[in-house]
């Protein structure tokens, strides 16, 4: 019969309860090494207090210094170039150095009018900022996450969370599947992802009875991300290559229909937010032909790639806080700075605040930067080309040839 092992002291323990290999005796023979035991890692409840979170608060490698506000004055002098003298006599039996006269005093001069001022509610912590519960959290509603999520277009959520929270912003996710009605005013970003036709198929059954909530809260200025099928159904109608007809909300001005080619490839467009310009990459995978209406304006214009029909250059579809995209990759993780776009005036009205007057701390991009580069070099290296590959006829849905 085997001697059992003597019981483990409370200092033979981690932090996390898990037990750890006991001190080796005296008498056990030298070079002798133990096995190693891994402790369990502790389930995170929060991302910014887990010492142990494989994805840590990133700082710049030179920290930017917190925003410093202006506060105003009750009146601004100009320096004058001539020294304005004191404003009562000197109390001091020190003789003057100089034998000039003293100048008469400077007139106050009108300042140039300030700069629009950001109050500072509005700023938003640094990256360093250790506690969440200063703000709003944001409330995100995932659409269809088992239906729709083609080329891990699930990446988008991930990176909004991660941003936020980097930030010690809050957020809260609520999944939206088929049957489920919910009310979209009470969520502050929409995101509705691509997928196959057949996917499609049922997620539009589907989308119908949600429409009417989901109109209503685009009115209210709620954020909508959009991809590739999320695209197609918040227009009028998709139309597929096998001649099946999906009504849409009609919240976006387009109608897609399938066509005979396939576009495959990297791509890239110029995109304008509140009027500042920046590049967004991704991969488009469509076989659809979207025309947009006057009702909406396009999401970027072409840099490399084929966009909604490869003739028009034209990409996207947006209307308001709607913005919809074919490019998948997925997108957000890659273009950082179209992500904080979407933070920005999510946030902005979770805290009842205009979007312009939300400051987001930044964040060391590197990683995220080097991603979008190397996706731009291929779009810009395929460019001219219909597909990444040989093109791919389509008849009803089916390939040939």
């Amino acid at each position: 019969m085997s001697e059992k092992t003597p019981k483990q002291s409370a200092a033979t323990r981690s932090a996390t309860g898990a037990p750890q290999p006991p001190a080796p005796a005296s008498g056990d023979a030298p070079g002798k090494t133990e096995q190693p035991v891994e402790s369990l890692r502790p389930l995170a409840t929060d991302y910014l207090t887990d010492p142990t979170d494989p994805f840590p608060i990133l700082v710049p490698a030179k920290p930017a210094k917190a925003p410093r506000l202006k506060l105003p004055k009750a009146a601004t002098v100009v320096k004058s170039a001539v020294p304005a003298a004191p404003a009562a006599p000197a109390t001091s039996a020190t003789p003057a150095t100089s034998a000039a006269p003293a100048a008469p005093a400077a007139r106050p001069v009108p300042a140039p009018p300030p700069t629009p001022l950001i109050p500072a509610s509005s700023i938003l912590h640094s990256a360093q900022s250790t506690h969440s519960r200063d703000h709003t959290p944001l409330r995100i509603a995932h659409l269809y996450p088992s239906l729709l999520n083609v080329a891990g277009d699930g990446g988008n959520l991930i990176a909004i969370q991660r941003r936020a929270q980097w930030r010690g912003i809050p957020v809260e996710v609520v999944a939206v599947e088929k049957g489920e009605t919910p009310d979209f005013g009470k969520f502050d970003i929409v995101l509705f992802h691509g997928g196959q036709d057949v996917e499609m198929a049922v997620a539009a059954a589907d989308f119908a009875h949600k429409t009417p909530s989901l109109r209503d809260a685009v009115d209210d200025g709620v954020v909508v991300f959009a991809v590739c099928a999320g695209l197609q159904l918040l227009g009028h109608r998709y139309i597929s290559n096998a001649g099946e007809e999906m009504i849409g909300a009609g919240i976006l001005d387009l109608e897609t229909r399938g066509g005979p080619q396939r576009f495959m490839q990297h791509a890239a467009c110029q995109v304008t937010i509140d009027g500042v310009t920046g590049t967004v990459v991704g991969f488009e995978n469509h076989s659809g032909l979207t025309e947009l209406g006057p009702g909406c304006e396009a999401f970027g214009r072409v840099l490399a790639g084929a966009g909604n029909n490869g003739r028009d250059g034209l990409e996207g579809a947006r209307s308001g806080n709607v913005f919809a995209t074919y490019l998948h990759g997925p997108v957000l993780p890659k273009n950082p700075w179209l992500t904080d776009q979407l933070i920005r005036i999510a946030v902005g009205r979770a805290e009842q605040l205009a979007p312009s007057l939300v400051a987001l701390a930044p964040l060391d991009d590197e990683f995220e930067d080097r991603a979008h580069d190397m996706a731009l070099a291929k779009a810009i290296a395929n460019r001219g080309k219909r597909t990444a590959l040989e093109p791919a006829r389509l008849v009803r849905g089916q390939k040939v040839g």
